[in-house]
């Protein structure tokens, strides 16, 4: 069997493990290892190798970014921001028809601005936001829906853990993916409500509103949300105009989270313990997919794939768009069957070198920020695609009495809305890169 045929067929027994429920990180680790052993004849390089990846992995500085993000996201939950965010948005716009689910939608997108988990964004603003739409009269399942896609908006609003790792795989600029990933993260959010608009026109008994709040009450509802604006400004602002670094970034935004929880009650000894501690947890489970994904991509690299696959497809003759197109409808449907960041760690070493060969009439780093937000988009799209998307599940199981069918068929109207943003980003680059040529 040559080197090739290996790596070909790693990829459906990498699939098959993880299909009987072997952890992700561990498939990718026993696929690396032994697809390598079997390329050297012997264990002693691979093993050599072992020590090389991980001590390289987990010594790259800008992989410290991503604890200190998801502890900004821990102390942002005890300290009340995602309530605080969510009664503003509720303050203005609760007495609309859809109101408040729109609301729910743009407290998301407030909360992904400091957090750049979509899982943790659906967990945190699903305890908030669930009670008061079942309050206000809505359907179980539009409920769930808006708050599984909204959900998603963590990881497309900047800050995000997903970026970080692709800008590490890449070897491109994390202020500037952040950058790129702006507007079409508002357009997420604008999408989404467009959607929940539409739907309370269609199914007027399934949603409800709030009696209007008076202007004063809308003011001051506003102003308990100054910590999230002023963390946001500090931190994101000073990424983009160079002041700090991402890793420096997030520093000061986890203290500035904490100070806030603290200041509001939420933190004490005992909640940073479990603070610290879920930080932890969480950023092990990172790391050790980081860590598979290494070495199963080590293996790629010695089996020649990731070049192979680029020389083939650039010899089709297939016009780039239409390769393009392949790859993210291939996206949407691992994102079915896997999650976000392990998508991105196992295939980006493949069609990454595939897309930086095609023409599209972009510089270099230019395409690789384009495809980087186009791929997180779609990667997006799996985190509420049925049957197993990730988001559907976590707020589902808030809601433990509205059936996850019904969460089905509600959140297809999101998926579709996604679906359009993708082709008009696909089509007008621009949208995305307008604003890196200031």
């Amino acid at each position: 069997m040559s080197n090739l045929e290996l790596a070909l067929w790693s990829f459906p027994i990498l699939l098959l493990l993880i299909f009987v429920r072997v952890p992700i990180g561990l498939s990718m680790l026993v696929c690396g290892l032994g697809g390598a052993w079997m390329i050297y004849g012997n264990a002693a390089p691979i093993l050599n190798q072992l020590k090389q990846v991980t001590y390289t992995t987990f010594s790259n500085y800008n992989l410290s970014v991503i604890p200190l993000f998801l502890l900004m996201g821990q102390f942002a939950a005890l300290g009340g921001l995602s309530q605080a965010l969510f009664k503003a948005a509720e303050a203005w716009m609760g007495h609309r028809k859809g109101g408040v689910a729109m609301a729910a939608v743009g407290a998301c997108a407030g909360f992904g601005a400091i957090c750049g988990s979509s899982l943790a964004t659906a967990a945190t603003m699903g305890q908030v936001a669930l009670p008061e739409l079942k309050r206000a009269g809505y359907a179980g399942g539009i409920s769930t829906a808006c708050l599984a896609a909204g959900g998603t908006l963590g990881i497309l609003i900047p800050p995000s853990v997903v970026l970080v790792i692709y800008a590490i795989l890449t070897e491109q600029n994390i202020a500037k993916l952040f950058l790129a990933a702006f507007v079409p993260g508002i357009l997420a959010a604008v999408g989404y409500m467009i959607v929940i608009s539409i739907y309370a026109r269609l199914n007027p008994k399934e949603v409800g509103s709030m009696p209007p709040m008076p202007m004063k009450e809308r003011w001051a509802a506003t102003m308990r949300t100054w910590p999230v604006i002023v963390i946001f400004l500090v931190v994101v602002g000073g990424i983009y105009s160079g002041v700090f670094t991402p890793t420096e970034g997030a520093a000061i935004g986890a203290f500035g989270t904490g100070i806030a929880a603290w200041a509001g009650g939420g933190l004490n000894r005992k909640t940073l313990l479990g603070a610290v501690v879920g930080t932890a947890i969480a950023s092990g489970m990172i790391y050790m997919i980081v860590l598979g994904a290494g070495l199963y991509n080590t293996f790629l690299a010695l089996s020649q794939l990731p070049q192979e696959a680029a020389t083939i497809v650039a010899g089709w003759g297939l016009s780039p768009v239409l390769v393009l197109v392949a790859i993210l409808v291939l996206y949407i449907l691992l994102g079915c069957f896997m999650d976000s960041l392990s998508m991105i760690l196992l295939t980006i070493p493949v069609f990454f070198p595939i897309i930086m060969a095609l023409d599209f009439g972009l510089p270099p780093e230019e395409l690789a920020i384009w495809f980087g937000i186009l791929v997180l988009i779609v990667v997006e799209v799996g985190l509420i695609t049925p049957p197993v998307g990730m988001n559907l599940f976590v707020i589902n199981s808030m809601a433990k009495d509205v059936p996850i069918t019904h969460t089905y068929r509600a959140v297809m109207p999101f998926v579709a809305s996604d679906m359009i943003r993708t082709a008009i980003l696909v089509m007008f680059p621009s949208i995305t890169l307008f604003v890196l040529r200031f």
